[in-house]
């Protein structure tokens, strides 16, 4: 079983989704230090990609320091200092891109998206 989410987009390269995913997850706490991380040869067969994309995702995050190999413990989520809300906002520039491209095509103007993103917001915390 794959540990986090990704729903795969046209136009983005699936080693680029699935580290930008694993990231995510790492950083905002679904995957904690000393998770255990899935395989190469799950990620590939779960996700249906090539084998090769799913080592480069594992080897990309290693590069990182997100992941560790650790021989007879298999891939795990390093330990390292918690993530800043700087960092857990940079996961959301490529929404925040498309959000604005959007915007901008559809001829909305900054101050009623600054309002919906408010009132969503709003609902969103009321419950809970």
């Amino acid at each position: 079983m794959i540990p986090f989410h990704v729903e795969f987009r046209p136009g983005l390269s699936i080693h680029e989704q699935l580290v930008f995913a694993a990231t995510k997850a790492m950083v905002s706490g679904q995957l904690r230090p000393g998770d255990a991380f899935p395989s190469v040869r799950t990620l590939s067969r779960e996700l249906k990609i090539n084998p090769n994309t799913a080592h480069k995702v594992i080897a990309q995050l290693v590069a990182n320091g997100l992941l560790e190999i650790r021989p007879g413990a298999g891939t795990l989520v390093a330990r390292r200092p918690d993530s800043s809300k700087a960092e857990r906002a940079l996961l959301l520039e490529r929404e925040f891109e498309e959000l604005v491209v959007e915007a901008k095509r559809l001829g909305i103007d900054l101050q009623a998206i600054q309002d919906a993103v408010a009132r969503h917001w709003r609902r969103l915390s009321q419950r809970g």
